[in-house]
């Protein structure tokens, strides 16, 4: 994977622009928040998440969607079941995903943070390709921005356990650093 560090966007990504940012106060990039989604709830592949990220859904479409539609959030990246990574904010920017957070006694983690969302739940297992996609995307971050030490990676539950639960019990931390701590061993 190539990162532009000029830009903050990958060039072997899929691009899906959203509106939902604005410019980090700091500049710092030295966590790693992970999330999971899916739209309707529990319905993959459906490409309802670009559309929310980029302010595009239809509330009509499904009744969760009225209580979202005017909602105004992003991620800077997003891994399908298929494993493909779409990008939706530079890096170099303050994508939208992380909310009312805290990391470390240090609030506003949207300040500091990358935001990945896999697409699924809680409590399905995540597939072996979105593994395989997180743990390459993982390193590639981590290479281009070394203050995410392996202890600055989290869950969205880590940084607001009042109000998130993602990327939830599905989600099996020990494979993934595991997966990420071999392939950055291979550098």
């Amino acid at each position: 994977m190539q990162l532009d560090s000029r830009t903050g966007w990958f060039s072997d990504v899929d691009r899906c622009p959203s509106p939902n940012f604005n410019a980090r106060p700091t500049g710092e990039i030295s966590l790693l928040v992970i999330h999971n989604i899916s739209l309707p709830p529990g319905e993959f592949g459906t490409g309802k998440v670009q559309q929310f990220f980029r302010n595009r859904l239809d509330p009509d479409e499904h009744p969760f969607f009225q209580e979202i539609a005017s909602m105004t959030v992003s991620a800077h990246f997003l891994i399908e079941r298929d494993g493909k990574i779409t990008q939706f904010v530079s890096c170099l920017d303050r994508a939208w995903h992380a909310g009312v957070s805290c990391f470390e006694s240090r609030e506003g983690c949207n300040d500091f943070s990358l935001g990945i969302e896999l697409e699924g739940t809680d409590t399905l297992p995540y597939t072996d390709t979105q593994y395989r996609s997180l743990a390459a995307l993982g390193r590639a971050l981590r290479s281009a921005y070394p203050a995410i030490e392996l202890q600055r990676i989290c869950g969205h539950s880590d940084i607001a356990p009042t109000r998130k639960t993602d990327p939830g019990v599905a989600f099996d931390w020990h494979r993934f650093l595991n997966d990420l701590d071999a392939e950055d061993s291979l550098q």
